[in-house]
Formats: structure tokens, sequence, C-alpha cells
């Protein structure tokens, strides 16, 4: 069976087929581009085709190229082996390109269109930006654009080059940078594709037909070319550029090696002829797939969030598709699960105790589907089939058919008891329970149950809308059923999971503690605020600890230190934390809700820069730290926790870690994730750094037995937990 097929018609129109067995999205493969180099040479050579139409056999033209193939090259052959398959690529749509015509006269080509039925990303939109014309069907759903940047790396099978020359390199940079996707009308307006039609594979084969010479030729092989915008020497391009490096510095405080690769691959690329610009691009990719970034990225943001997103770690247990959802408090948590939920298709009963908070409750959809309808998003029709799927009440008896309860009352065990008993006197017998909650031990709330092993913890991250991870927890007595039911329903609602054992904060809280703690113990200390923020996001943070306190609350911060010190007695390390904390509460600086914070606010609520009462209450040291050191503070800080997740059980897949770490508080993209990040360090160099910040800040920061450990025998978690199950 092979990826690519080819009829041609009485008409003379070849059709290429992209089709690869077996996926439900077409990617491409080393065979791949084999196989279509070895098509378009026979169209080209055929003197019965008159014309070319490479299409998809599936609802979609294509999702990219096959990640796992770029790795593999990596480890058989290295950078040449990379730049050598890039190379490859290149040529074979380059081919696709000129189309058979004449070097010189550009004439005497056959016309080669696109006719996309539905997606195309990444090499999907590549392969038809080297055709002559692009057809897209007229398909809302459809996304497209060249989203690479996102897991690390950039466009390298010519869509930089082509779309910068297109469109110039302001115009390119929402898509080339930013990872922009657009409906096929957008596109259009944008430039990205030429028409969007009914049948795109019937127009596609019109044009073919009356297709002249002069439609053949592309801008950059023409004669007299130049760049849209202006090229780097040119007055207008010479600002677009100096903008655009430091555009990009900004976002990425240098630490995203793809974005100043892809800039530099436009810059350069620009000054010298097409072919020239291709094999400049060609090497700053192959750059930027041998840094150890993108290698992190790539795995964990794609290889891994996708075997995870598909049932990776499910126990085995028959289908559990959720059909109808009960869902307890109809709060901000409990609306916005009610939202998704309803949005993919579920049932939903949303109680409270008021008939007014319920109600307000499925309001809070109501607002975001009226928004949606605003930015031409959705429809009056889809926001009333979804609110028509929620029913918000007071009576319990309506939870009657539900095969999941989600509980998202307030953080207080008695009242989360005594809605756990209420709803199991009338759900089904076998309906799976779960609570919502960020704290509080799993197996505590399971004693209210009389049915502790289909009792789960399901912690959802707020806003539900938005947030794209939820964090699965196994009490001591859940079963497997439950954990699979859990995991079924958040592939529904279109999240990723992460499935954890019961502890104090279980993985995401327990590690995004101590960061936010590192930050506060700091400013005690005198070091100045304005270090401590930027030098997280110097590391890729997307916050710094003080502004991340101020999103979450300074309240709900008191709250978790009090139950903690409760807890852990004279164990409890962070009494310097709460001198600060508990003293910007008594001033009723309560964070952005409060509209102060360890930040000022105007009066809209926009973050106006560090509040200067913090020098009066904890004057500045004279003697500020170096840059370095509050980064490894801040770093370490979150990562060896996550290694003691690892250790205490809590944590049973790296994988987990990694792309929980990411999704779930931001734990900085680049590195692929704390074990990523320590992984890229070494673990003896991270040991070294251990030992010294304990020395000099306590023992917070004693290397975890495991790492020192690892250290001793020269591994990487990779190595160690991850080789068979998360190769890249």
């Amino acid at each position: 069976m092979t990826d690519f097929t080819m009829q041609t018609g009485d008409d003379g129109v070849a059709i290429i087929t992209w089709d690869v067995p077996a996926r439900s999205m077409n990617v491409l493969s080393e065979d791949g581009i084999r196989e279509l180099d070895t098509l378009i040479d026979q169209a080209l050579s055929d003197d019965a085709v008159k014309g070319i139409v490479i299409t998809s056999g599936k609802p979609d033209f294509a999702a990219g190229m096959d990640l796992n193939v770029i790795g593999s090259m990596k480890q058989r052959g290295g950078a040449q082996a990379v730049f050598d398959l890039v190379m490859q690529l290149h040529g074979v749509l380059r081919k696709v390109e000129r189309a058979g015509m004449d070097p010189k006269t550009l004439k005497g080509g056959k016309p080669i269109a696109a006719a996309l039925p539905g997606t195309a990303l990444g090499i999907g939109l590549e392969l038809p930006l080297a055709t002559h014309r692009i057809f897209a069907a007229d398909n809302p759903k459809a996304k497209i654009g060249l989203p690479e940047i996102m897991v690390g790396i950039f466009p390298g099978a010519g869509g930089t080059t082509r779309l910068s020359r297109k469109l110039g390199a302001m115009a390119a940079a929402p898509f080339l940078l930013e990872g922009k996707l657009s409906d096929p009308r957008k596109a259009k307006a944008a430039g990205l594709i030429d028409e969007v039609v009914e049948d795109p594979i019937a127009a596609a084969k019109d044009w073919v037909l009356n297709a002249t010479d002069a439609d053949l030729v592309k801008p950059w092989d023409a004669k007299g070319y130049k760049m849209p915008g202006g090229e780097p020497y040119h007055p207008a391009g010479f600002m677009t550029f100096v903008g655009a490096s430091a555009m990009v510095h900004g976002k990425t405080q240098g630490v995203y090696p793809a974005a100043k690769a892809l800039l530099s691959a436009v810059y350069e690329g620009a000054q010298v002829p097409f072919d020239q610009a291709l094999k400049i691009e060609a090497r700053w990719f192959t750059n930027v797939l041998m840094n150890p970034s993108s290698t992190a990225m790539i795995r964990s943001l794609f290889i891994n969030k996708e075997a995870l997103e598909k049932g990776a770690n499910r126990p085995e247990a028959p289908d559990q598709k959720v059909r109808k959802v009960g869902i307890l408090g109809a709060g901000m948590m409990g609306a916005g699960i009610a939202y998704v939920s309803a949005m993919a298709g579920i049932e939903v009963v949303l109680i409270d105790a008021a008939q007014a908070s319920a109600d307000k409750g499925k309001a809070y959809s109501e607002g975001l589907l009226d928004k949606a309808i605003s930015r031409k998003k959705s429809t009056e029709e889809k926001k009333a089939e979804v609110l028509s799927r929620i029913t918000a009440t007071t009576d319990y008896a309506a939870l009657d058919g539900c095969d999941l309860i989600v509980e998202a009352v307030f953080e207080d065990p008695k009242v989360k008891a005594e809605v756990t008993q209420k709803a199991e006197a009338v759900i089904p017998q076998d309906a799976i329970f779960a609570t919502n909650t960020s704290t509080l031990p799993i197996g505590d709330l399971a004693k209210a149950s009389s049915r502790p092993d289909q009792f789960i913890g399901i912690h959802f991250f707020s806003p539900v809308d938005k947030m794209l991870l939820v964090e699965i927890i196994k009490g001591a007595k859940t079963g497997p059923r439950a954990v699979a039911k859990a995991l079924d329903f958040v592939r529904q609602i279109r999240k990723t999971p992460i499935v954890v054992n019961d502890a104090r904060f279980f993985y995401a809280n327990r590690c995004i503690i101590p960061y936010i703690n590192e930050g506060i113990r700091m400013v005690a200390e005198g070091v100045n605020p304005t270090l401590i923020e930027n030098a997280a996001k110097m590391m890729g943070m997307p916050l710094g600890p003080l502004q991340l306190v101020d999103e979450t609350s300074i309240d709900l911060g008191v709250k978790i230190a009090k139950a903690t010190r409760a807890a852990m007695g004279d164990a409890y390390p962070d009494g310097a934390v709460d001198d600060v904390l508990f003293w910007m509460a008594d001033e009723s600086r309560l964070g952005k809700k409060a509209n102060a914070g360890f930040y000022d606010y105007d009066d809209k609520g926009k973050r106006q820069g560090l509040w200067s009462g913090l020098d009066a209450k904890f004057p500045r040291s004279e003697d500020q730290p170096d840059l370095t050191d509050v980064q490894h503070r801040l770093m370490f800080a979150q990562s060896l926790e996550a290694v003691r997740a690892l250790e205490d059980g809590v944590l049973e897949d790296i994988r987990e870690g990694d792309v929980g770490a990411i999704l779930g508080w931001g734990f900085a993209p680049w590195s692929g994730g704390p074990f990523s990040w320590l992984d890229m360090m070494g673990a003896g160099c991270a040991v070294e750094i251990c030992d010294r910040l304990t020395a000099e800040h306590g023992e917070r920061f004693k290397a975890p037995d495991l790492l020192r450990e690892m250290a001793s025998a020269d591994q990487t978690f990779y190595d160690r937990f991850g080789r068979d199950r998360a190769a890249a």
C-alpha cells in the first residue's frame, strides 16, 4: 500500500491523491516523499498528461510531517542526514513549482493545482504553496496554516521562504512566528490560498485545463521580482526586519531557538536567489532540529501529548464514553465544566443550592457562546443547541441517569461530603463520582462515598474553557473503571489528561507552590522584585511568581498556607513566605481580583507595575544576587518537586510530568518540561547546582536521592524511564 496514487482522466488531468493507510490524517514520511517524487516525474514526462491536481483521499488534506521520521533521521545520521532529507524534500517541491518549464523562457510547464478538502497544516500547506493555484473547500471547520513554531521548529519545507516572498515579511509574520491558523475564507483573504469553492477538485481541474504559461510562473522566478514590503536593505524592509527582531526577542526572551532561526532564514534568504534561499532555510531548520530544545518540545508537545490524549495510560476497561454528566456546584468552575461538556455533545445537569445560582452558571455558557458569535466563530443555531443540553436546577432527582458526576463545590470537606451523599442517593449504581479539588486528599473525600472504588479526583484548571490540562487523581481505593471513565471524559471534552496518585497538592500544585513561594521568599530577603519577575520570564515562564500569585489571589495562598501549616506542624518550611503573604492580606492587597497585590492595577484591572509599598516593608538589599542564581532558585524549586513526586509514586510517567507542567502552569515550554530540562542540563550538573543552592539557601534544594543516583550512573530521565515510551 502506498501513500500517494495517481489516476489520469480522459481530459488529460492527472489526479494525485494523498491517502496514508491506517491514519486518520495524512502525514508525510520518507517513503511518501519518494512516492510523490516518482509520480510527479511520471506525470511531467507523460505527453498525455496536460496538468496535475494534488488532493487528499481523506476529509482533510494533511496534518504535517511525521515528526518521528525527523527523530529517527537525527539518530541515524545526525545533522547531515537531516539536512539531506530536507533538501530532498525541497527538490521535490521545487520540481512541482517549476513543473517541467524551460528554465530560460519559463514556458512549457504543466499546470499543477492543489485541491484541499479540509485542514492543511505544516507540510500540508507547504506542498500546496509550491503548486501554481490552491483551491480549498468552503469548509469553516478546516484550519489552514503553519503551526510548526508551536512545537519548537519552523516551516522547513519551503514554507518559510515561499510565504515570506509571497506576502512580505510583515504580513507573513503572524503565520510563521505565531503559528496562526485560519479557516479557508480568512486564509484566502490573507493570501495564503487562492480560491474557496464548493468542489475544489472540479475547480482545480478546470483551472489546470485553461492555465497559460504565465499562470505557472511564481513571482520570485519572474524577472524583476521585488519582495512585498521591501527587502532587508530597502528603507521600508529595513524597518520591518529591525522591528521583527525586537518583537521576536521581546516575546521569546531569547530562549526559543526556532523563532530566531526562522527570522534569520527569512532575512538571509531575502538577499539571495530563491534556490539559494531554500538552502539557507534548510540549514537553519537543521540547526534548530539539532538543538535539544526542539527535541524536547517535539517530544512533549507533540509525541507525548498526543499519546496521553489517545489514552497511553488508560487501564483495560470497556468504552466509558459519557452520555450524561451531573455537575454539583454552578460557580465559575462548575459552570466552565458544564460549558465544555455541552460543547462536546454531552447532556448536562447543573445543580446548585439556589435556582438563581444554577441559572447564573448556565448563563456563563450563554455568555461564552455570545462572544463566539460576535467573533463569527459560532452561530445562533449552535448556541441554542449547546444551551439545550444544559439543565440548571436545584433538584438532585434530575441526576437520575447520569453516568458521571463531577462535584465542584467549595473546598470544604463537609460541604463536599454532603453533596456526595445527596447525589449517590439518586444516581445509578454504576455511575462514577469525581470530585474537582486542587488540594484536598481524594482518600479523605472518598470516605463520604459508599462506592470508593468508583470515586476519583478530576482537577480542572481555571478558566476551564481555555486551560488544556486536566489532572486525574487516583485514591487508594479508586478502581480501574473510574480511571478509564475519567480519561474517556477528558478525551471527549478535548483536554489533555495526566493521571497521578493521591497526595497533598497532587502534582501540579505540588510543583507550582514552591515556585511562587521562592519568589515571595526572595522579596522577604530584599531581592529586587523586578529582578525576580524578569528572571522567571527570561527562563521562559509565562508569568513571574509574583504576578502568578496575584492572578490566583493572595487570600487563596494564605488559606493554603494555613492548611499546610496545620497539617505539617513543626516541619512546616515556609514561615518566611507567610511573613510576606499574610502581611499582604492584612493590607487588603489580595491580588488582581482586588485591583491590588504585588502589582498595582488601574480601575479596569490592567496591571500597571510592581507595588512600591513592597520596598517600605521589605527594603531592597544593597547586594543583589546574580540573575543566574535567581533563575536557578525559581527553576529548581519546581523541578526538584517534580522529581520528588516521581520518587514518591505520585507521578507514574515522566511524560505526564513534562506535559502536565507545560500545560498546567506554563513551565518553560522551550525546555520540554522539568524532566526534559534536567536532562538537557545533565544530572551531574543539576546535583552540583543543588549542592550549592542547599548550602546557600537551605534544605529545600537538597538533591533527591533519585537525581543523585542518576548522576553517579550518568543517566537521563528519558533514558531511564522513557526509552520505550517517549523516544523522540
